[in-house]
């Protein structure tokens, strides 16, 4: 009884500093209908989202599956964001001690974790895409798709971006061009993906990407900016200073870097192969115009999100096996 009363206090407490009185949020809970799962995960929209644009029955499973993905992805940020931003409030005698947290290492290490666990989900996925559409269907619909593309996805690309330093994105053929002075928008420009979506015949900027910088760029340049001093590698060192890592903390890291970096492009280089290579050897174009053989190979790129990590021979054999 005593807790019961204490719980209506603080809900007087809690509601007072609207303005309105305890008995009215109480009146409008009872009129309130009761919560049903088809309501709270707002199923008959989500239902609803799938709009093929023709009539091959294995577009849905293409469709679906892009959007299960948007949502790992949004996942994956919603933790990264929890580094970056949250941690274990600094208490004293029970109460906040000022307007600011420190990261624990228990803390990163759980997180870190749910990202290792997102991302193994995410290329086991892609069983989905090998194995479950046919190709003939596919080689049909994706023509009515262009010139969308996977190439397009803004969350992964924030991904990485909330990952490591913006230098490790940079195209491994234009690292030279870094120097100390270089400003973090023209480092921006280097970034890795918009080699990838050069076409192949003109060298030029693809329709594909031309779209993406034009809805995406402001965005991703401000997000760059926002994460810069508190990627996941900025959280590191930070943890670092104050002796605050362990073995099992860089062992996520690398983890992580290998999933993002090696396993995730791979599986979709499986997938591009099952679906867009020809018996003739010659391969198709994705649907964005991008050139994927130079693209998702991870030994082309050598994007590695956490380089200090690895031993020579690592960083040698990267992607390789």
């Amino acid at each position: 009884m005593i807790d019961a009363e204490n719980k209506l206090k603080a809900l007087q407490d809690k509601y007072s500093l609207t303005g309105q009185s305890l008995e009215h949020y109480l009146e409008g809970l009872l009129l309130s209908n009761y919560l049903s799962y088809w309501d709270y995960v707002h199923l008959d929209t989500l239902l609803s989202l799938q709009n093929p644009r023709t009539d091959f029955p294995d577009e849905k499973i293409f469709i679906v599956y892009h959007q299960i993905t948007e949502l790992y992805f949004n996942l994956c940020l919603h933790e990264l964001d929890q580094i970056a931003n949250n941690g274990v409030d600094i208490q004293e005698n029970g109460h906040v001690k000022g307007n600011f947290k420190e990261l624990s290492l228990e803390f990163f290490k759980e997180r870190l974790k749910r990202l290792n666990r997102y991302f193994d989900a995410l290329i086991y996925s892609f069983e989905i895409m090998i194995e479950g559409m046919q190709k003939e269907q596919f080689t049909k619909f994706r023509m009515a798709l262009l010139p969308a593309s996977g190439f397009q996805s803004a969350q992964y690309r924030k991904i990485e971006m909330a990952s490591t330093d913006l230098v490790n994105l940079v195209h491994k053929d234009k690292r030279d061009q870094l120097f100390a002075y270089i400003s973090k928008k023209e480092v921006f420009d280097l970034i890795y993906w918009k080699e990838g979506a050069i076409d192949a015949d003109t060298h030029k900027k693809t329709f594909t990407l031309k779209q993406f910088e034009k809805k995406y760029a402001d965005d991703f340049e401000q997000f760059a900016q926002e994460y810069d001093g508190k990627n996941l590698w900025q959280k590191y060192l930070e943890l670092k200073r104050t002796g605050g890592v362990d073995d099992e903390l860089i062992e996520l890291l690398k983890s992580y870097d290998h999933k993002v970096n090696v396993a995730w492009p791979m599986a979709h280089m499986r997938s591009a192969a099952r679906y867009l290579e020809k018996k003739s050897g010659k391969s198709e174009k994705a649907t964005g115009g991008t050139n994927w053989k130079k693209y998702l190979p991870p030994r082309f790129q050598m994007r590695i999100f956490y380089p200090e990590l690895y031993s020579e021979s690592e960083l040698k054999n990267w992607g390789k096996n």
